[in-house]
C-alpha cells in the first residue's frame, strides 16, 4: 500500500478496461458484412481516460478500479504507473478476469463497442479506503455495467460535502431510470454529458414533471431544469457542434468545436472531461473551461485511443493563444 498521505486532487471511480479496437471499412449491422483493416489495443474505461488526461496536464490523480491478476490487468496497471496515476486505490483480484471492450471503428472515427466487464462489477464498499479519499477535492464517476454501480451510491454516504462529485453517466447509465440515479444526481456538482444521453435520460422526465404539452425539449431547456433542481454545473457535449454550458454563477456559453482530422472518437468525451476539470480546479470561467475541454478533445481524436491526449506544456501554449 502506498503512503496514505499522498496529496491527490482528483480520483476517478469507474470501469477499467483493455480496449481491443478493430478498424473496419464500415460498422456492420444485422445480416451485413465488413472487413478489418487494422487492430490495436489500448487502456480504456471512461473515468480512467479522464484521470490519465488530467495527469498529463499536471494534476495529481488516483483511481478506484478493479483488475484481475492476468495479462490484461498487468497491462492496465503498468499503463497507470507510466501515466503518473497513484495506485493507492487500485484493487487487484486473484480471481476472475480483467474487463475488456471489443470496439469497431469505421473510416469516419465512428464506433460500436461491446463490453466484457469482468471484475469491474465486483467492487465492494469494504475494498475502498474511505479515510484516504476524504482529503481529495473531486471524485469523478463514470459507468459500470453491473453491481459496482451500487457501491458508487454507497460511497456517497461516506464522503464529506467538501468533495465535489463530477459525473459522466455515459450511455449505460443514461438508459437507467431517474429514480435509480437519484442518489448520484442529488450529489452531483458537475454534470458532464453528451446531448444524446442528456435527452435519453432527462427529456421524458421533465416533460412529465412540467406537464408540458410539447413532444420534446431542447438541450438548453433540459439543462436549465437540471440547474433549477440543484446541479451547479451542467455541460452538454455536442460533438462537432461544440459544447453548451450553464452554471449557478450566471454563466451560460456555447463554444464551437475545433477543427481536427478525426482518426478515432473513442475517448472524445472523456478527454473533454479532463480539460474541463483541469480548468475547473484552476477556477477558470465557464467559457474558458469549455474551450480547453474542446481543445483537449480535438487533439485526442487525432490519434488512436488516448494517445493524442496533450501534455501540460502543449496546453500552456494553447492557453496563451486564447488569453
Amino acid at each position: 500500500m502506498v503512503d496514505d498521505k499522498i496529496d491527490v486532487d482528483v480520483i476517478g471511480f469507474g470501469a477499467l478496461n483493455l480496449d481491443k479496437l478493430f478498424y473496419v471499412n464500415d460498422i456492420a449491422h444485422e445480416d451485413e458484412e465488413s472487413f478489418i483493416k487494422d487492430f490495436n489495443q489500448n487502456p480504456g474505461g471512461s473515468a480512467s481516460n479522464t484521470i490519465i488526461g488530467l495527469s498529463r496536464l499536471g494534476v495529481s490523480v488516483s483511481y478506484i478500479g478493479k483488475i484481475a491478476n492476468d495479462n490484461e490487468g498487468d497491462f492496465l496497471k503498468r499503463n497507470l504507473i507510466s501515466e503518473g496515476v497513484f495506485l493507492n486505490n487500485l484493487i487487484i483480484s486473484d480471481e476472475g478476469c480483467t474487463g475488456k471492450v471489443l470496439g469497431f471503428v469505421n473510416e469516419h472515427g465512428e464506433r460500436a463497442l461491446y463490453v466484457d466487464s469482468g471484475v469491474n462489477d465486483e467492487i465492494s464498499i469494504d475494498e475502498i479506503n474511505i479515510d484516504q479519499i476524504k482529503t481529495y477535492k473531486i471524485i469523478h464517476y463514470s459507468s459500470f455495467v453491473g453491481n459496482s454501480f451500487e457501491t458508487q451510491k454507497k460511497l456517497l454516504d461516506l464522503l464529506p460535502e467538501s468533495i465535489l462529485l463530477s459525473f459522466d453517466p455515459g450511455h449505460i447509465y443514461a438508459k437507467k431510470k431517474i429514480s435509480s440515479l437519484k442518489k448520484i444526481l442529488d450529489r452531483t456538482n458537475i454534470l458532464l454529458i453528451n446531448e444524446k444521453e442528456l435527452k435519453l435520460l432527462f427529456e421524458d422526465y421533465y416533460l412529465r414533471k412540467n406537464q408540458s404539452k410539447n413532444n420534446s425539449l431542447s438541450f438548453r431547456d433540459i439543462a436549465i431544469n437540471l440547474l433549477n433542481d440543484g446541479i451547479e454545473n451542467i455541460v452538454v457535449k455536442r460533438g462537432e457542434k461544440g459544447v453548451y454550458g450553464i452554471n449557478n454563477r450566471d454563466e451560460e456559453v456555447k463554444i464551437p468545436a475545433y477543427n481536427s482530422k478525426v482518426i478515432d472518437t473513442t475517448a472524445a468525451g472523456d478527454s473533454f472531461n479532463a480539460g474541463f476539470l483541469f480548468a475547473y480546479l484552476n477556477d477558470y470561467s465557464l467559457e474558458k473551461s469549455c474551450m480547453i475541454g474542446n481543445w483537449i478533445a480535438s487533439k485526442c481524436i487525432e490519434d488512436i485511443g488516448i494517445r493524442g491526449l496533450p501534455r501540460k506544456k502543449e496546453l500552456e501554449k494553447f492557453e496563451k493563444s486564447i488569453s
